[in-house]
């Protein structure tokens, strides 16, 4: 794998980190404070290109590589993890799953306006009662002539109060992975109600939702793929959207490692900036550690996805690596500004708080380490 960036990528991510310090990162605490992300934002990531990475021109989008995307979402985990959500779902859930499984047809309904801002989408896949135990989903899809109709709960639901368009995932015979079936709901359709889910601990600005469909009545022109082949489309949507994630917690733990040096630099105890002493070092190399080593981990599963190679246990070992890193290095940020990173006037709280949920979200830590172990011994422990 060849670490060095090519000129292009190295002008996306350019592109990228101006645009973050000039119009996420100073409106990030106002965000956070208000709950709610300014939904212009959205716009100017279409505007950049950047919610068209790696759909084809055809469609609308920007094409370029999957280490240009992670690029993208470092740069916007650096500067509010809530920005890089919306984009992630958007774009790496919805918008890559249409260009990949969709017909012609869904392809030239939906693509143009998801990468051009237009339009949002949402994927909805989790339930109250299922989480990591994807395959046993309650949601109910029941055919009816050349339609179907969709009964079920869907939480926590990124994007889910903004979206146009939810990928839905919903159980259409049998028991299990192969009962699944999955499909494009325009969000305005009889029957499809949303909630916003407020009082979350991180990523307060990104709409979160609960969706509810009763009876909610779709064509079969909005199947996305055959009848009991959703699960597949899921995990493989998720195997990427792993990578997306991992990148986004290196750009948390970027945000931390920059925060902590400068302010370990200007704040002074014992007669001189904390920086000159050896254990605020430590904190400090042990961030720029966990850093280099999750970005490692990040662009390895980008090089291979680019040169189709297998990469499903390498995104797992990224996000894994990669979350847990960005909590550890969230808190060392907290310990170096002492007090004052407490209080929200400094931004190491909010890292902490938006970091903790990536070890929850797109595959929790614990069932992370399953699927490595899987891999390594041919043996599932679930």
């Amino acid at each position: 794998m060849d670490l060095s960036l090519t000129p292009e990528q190295e002008q996306v991510r350019k592109l990228a980190a101006g645009f973050v310090d000039r119009e996420i990162a100073p409106n990030a605490a106002r965000w956070d404070r208000a709950g709610r992300v300014d939904r212009a934002v959205v716009d100017r990531l279409g505007d950049l290109g950047f919610l068209g990475l790696t759909v084809p021109e055809q469609y609308g989008g920007s094409g370029g590589d999957h280490l240009a995307y992670c690029l993208v979402t470092e740069e916007l985990g650096r500067g509010d993890s809530a920005v890089r959500g919306i984009l992630s779902v958007s774009l790496g859930l919805v918008a890559k799953t249409i260009a990949a499984h969709g017909d012609e047809e869904q392809r030239r309904r939906w693509l143009p306006g998801l990468c051009s801002g237009g339009l949002i989408g949402c994927f909805g896949l989790t339930e109250p009662g299922t989480g990591s135990d994807a395959a046993n989903l309650a949601t109910r899809a029941r055919a009816d002539g050349d339609h179907w109709l969709l009964d079920g709960t869907k939480t926590f639901i990124t994007n889910g109060t903004w979206a146009d368009v939810a990928l839905v995932f919903a159980r259409s015979g049998g028991d299990g992975h192969r009962g699944v079936t999955a499909f494009l709901v325009p969000t305005d359709t009889p029957g499809l109600t949303r909630r916003e889910i407020h009082g979350k601990l991180g990523l307060r600005g990104q709409p979160t939702a609960e969706l509810v469909l009763d009876a909610v009545r779709v064509p079969d022109s909005a199947r996305l793929g055959p009848v009991g082949k959703g699960f597949p489309v899921a995990m493989a949507a998720l195997a990427k959207g792993r990578m997306s994630v991992a990148a986004g917690c290196v750009g948390i733990a970027q945000a931390a490692l920059d925060a902590a040096v400068d302010y370990a630099g200007r704040r002074e105890q014992f007669g001189r900036p904390i920086a000159g002493h050896q254990l605020v070092q430590e904190l400090l190399s042990d961030i720029a550690v966990d850093v280099a080593a999750a970005r490692l981990l990040t662009w390895r599963v980008a090089d291979l996805i680019d040169r189709g190679r297998p990469f499903n246990t390498e995104s797992s070992m990224a996000k894994l690596f990669a979350g847990e890193a960005a909590v550890r290095a969230a808190n060392n940020a907290l310990q170096v500004f002492g007090g004052y990173g407490y209080i929200d006037e400094f931004p190491v709280g909010k890292l902490v708080r938006d970091a903790r949920v990536m070890t929850l979200y797109e595959g929790t830590s614990q069932i992370h380490k399953l699927l490595i172990g899987r891999h390594l011994t041919g043996v599932s422990a679930f």
